[in-house]
């Protein structure tokens, strides 16, 4: 059973490209996910130098992590989608290849997709932090 969530886009802010601008969470229970990283199962890097490819593998990852607390992808409240970017070409190009992933529910909540410098392991160019409200 999914908490219930309601999400909302005021009339009187932007249209979004697919995300609210408000979610609200009318359940107690939440489970904060650690950054989602583009590592295999052995901590090595997948998709050296192709941001599509770890954004792949991120969805994957992330899909595992919310079910080991029986969490799916609609349960997702909030995310911050951090790529390693200096314009808005890459960014655009995450966010569509994540919206065909499994983990596309997630990002119909409150979410934010930022550009970075540098994240934490070399040849990183992705990383996601999900929030999921939790039933029961």
């Amino acid at each position: 059973m999914t908490a219930h969530l309601t999400r909302l886009n005021p009339a009187t802010l932007h249209p979004t490209p697919g995300y609210h601008h408000i979610t609200v969470v009318e359940a107690g229970r939440t489970a904060h996910l650690a950054g989602q990283c583009p590592l295999d199962v052995h901590g090595d890097l997948v998709g050296p130098g192709d941001v599509l490819a770890q954004a792949d593998r991120i969805a994957v990852n992330a899909t595992t992590a919310l079910a080991a607390v029986d969490a799916r992808p609609e349960d997702v409240i909030r995310s911050v989608i951090y790529v390693v970017a200096d314009g808005t070409t890459a960014l655009g190009e995450v966010w569509q290849r994540l919206l065909a992933s499994e983990l596309a529910p997630a990002f119909t909540s409150a979410s934010t997709l930022l550009g970075v410098a540098q994240l934490g392991f070399a040849g990183q160019l992705i990383e996601i932090d999900l929030t999921a409200a939790l039933s029961g």
